[in-house]
């Protein structure tokens, strides 16, 4: 028999896969895995100096990897309270070692009963859409200074990526007469070009501004939109913030910006707000969009339409290998939620990635066995933690206890009386009205 033409070839591939762009880093990461293994086979030559098997000589005796997201590949621990709390669920027996600390047990035992048959080996779809999302709202409402935040608009995943996927694949219609326009951040991270190809969409680059920060310019946006619809109907704006790979924070001026521009235009705003735990500058904290969307007031607040991202893979965590995190959905009718749930293929979750992203919604409290390894994952003492997020907040300067020295498990600050009795009533009604947040927020 005759051998026919073969279904899967390069010419027969589907346009939208070949839309998504080549890793631009694989022969340059190949090549350094290449150097790598010589240098572990080549004896240094006196000096600095690598000798290669085939005689080429190199200046340096190790390849140093900067180029990755990665914390883990690049050295950086784990957390030691995620990973003993996913290690109870996968191997329930670790309960009676004496190795675990009693507050990793007590959160492990708590997840095994709200898992079917007490097994991380089971789908546990109500366990990934019920529980889960509860503990998710409540560390949201924290963060977000008490903005209620509803369960049922929390969906948990299995990464980021394939949910941007699925949510663009919901905005793209065959059936309009142009394809759907979605802008996107340059810089920004790749995923989102590849993901725009895969659904079929058109990405409309709009550039940040390098001069002032990477700042986000909404006359920029405007630009681009008014040239965009000459060939496509924009319907999604991504912004990243934490920028990334510039680390820019936008300010709250500039997400009113966006907002109103996505209110104005009608566009779905999608917030990847992934890297919101690594921001450290006083000056600039994280807010996340929901937050500033809310206190718009309701003109703007119910017109914009808002999906914001988390993810376990970055921040302190960094645990990628994982694949756990969640979106929020923001004025999403339910009935949409209800299909995409239908058919979307994040929305089946790794369970040990959702396990460990169930413990990092209530870290440790002070005066548990795990809170003192879990804040040095921070690379921060409580008080100190509490001293800086004061300072962010508030302006106001306090020494942390553990400068001088504290009874082990207790946590103080030092405050002078220096200041004028006007100024230290105010400091002290600023500090008491703080330290009730910081409860709400961390307890």
């Amino acid at each position: 028999m005759a051998a026919g033409r073969k279904v899967l070839t390069l010419d027969s591939v589907n346009p939208c896969v070949k839309g998504a762009r080549l890793p631009t880093l694989g022969p340059l990461l190949e090549r350094a895995s290449e150097i790598q293994r010589q240098l572990a086979q080549s004896p240094p030559l006196v000096g600095a100096f690598c000798s290669l098997p085939q005689g080429e000589e190199k200046p340096f005796r190790e390849v140093i990897w900067c180029h990755s997201g990665d914390p883990h590949a690049a050295g950086q621990r784990p957390i030691t309270f995620l990973r003993q709390v996913a290690a109870i669920c996968a191997y329930p027996e670790l309960l009676h070692a004496d190795s675990m600390p009693r507050d990793a047990k007590q959160r492990a035992s708590r997840i095994l009963q709200e898992l079917h048959s007490s097994s991380a080996g089971a789908y546990n779809m109500e366990y990934v859409t019920t529980a889960v999302p509860q503990r998710v709202a409540r560390y949201l409402e924290r963060r977000d200074g008490g903005i209620r935040c509803d369960p049922r608009n929390i969906v948990m995943c299995g990464g980021i990526t394939t949910a941007i996927v699925d949510f663009l694949s919901l905005v793209v219609n065959e059936q309009d007469p142009r394809r759907a326009g979605v802008l996107l951040p340059v810089p920004g991270h790749p995923l989102f070009a590849d993901a725009v190809a895969l659904a079929g969409a058109i990405g409309v680059q709009y550039h940040l501004d390098e001069e002032g920060g990477w700042a986000l310019d909404v006359g920029e946006i405007r630009r681009v939109l008014g040239q965009a619809r000459g060939h496509c109907t924009p319907k999604v704006l991504c912004v990243i913030n934490p920028g990334y790979p510039t680390g820019h924070v936008l300010s709250r001026r500039h997400m009113q910006d966006v907002l109103q521009l996505a209110a104005q235009e009608r566009l779905l705003l999608l917030a990847d707000e992934v890297h919101q735990d690594c921001v450290f500058t006083p000056d600039a904290p994280f807010l996340s969009f929901k937050r500033v969307l809310c206190e718009l007031g309701p003109a703007v607040s119910s017109a914009v339409q808002l999906i914001s991202f988390y993810s376990v893979s970055k921040g302190f965590a960094a645990e990628g290998g994982f694949r756990a995190g969640f979106f929020e959905l923001v004025n999403i009718d339910p009935a949409i939620m209800k299909r995409f749930c239908s058919w979307g293929m994040s929305i089946y979750p790794l369970i040990l990635g959702q396990v460990l992203l169930d413990a990092l919604m209530e870290p440790p409290l002070p005066g548990e066995p795990s809170c003192r390894t879990f804040m040095a994952a921070l690379g921060l003492e409580p008080d100190f933690f509490f001293c800086q997020k004061l300072l962010e907040a508030t302006g106001i300067v306090l020494a942390p206890g553990s400068t001088f020295g504290q009874r082990r498990g207790t946590h103080h600050v030092r405050m002078t009386l220096l200041p004028r009795v006007e100024t230290l009533r105010i400091v002290l009604q600023t500090i008491a009205e703080f330290h009730s947040q910081f409860q709400q927020r961390y307890s």
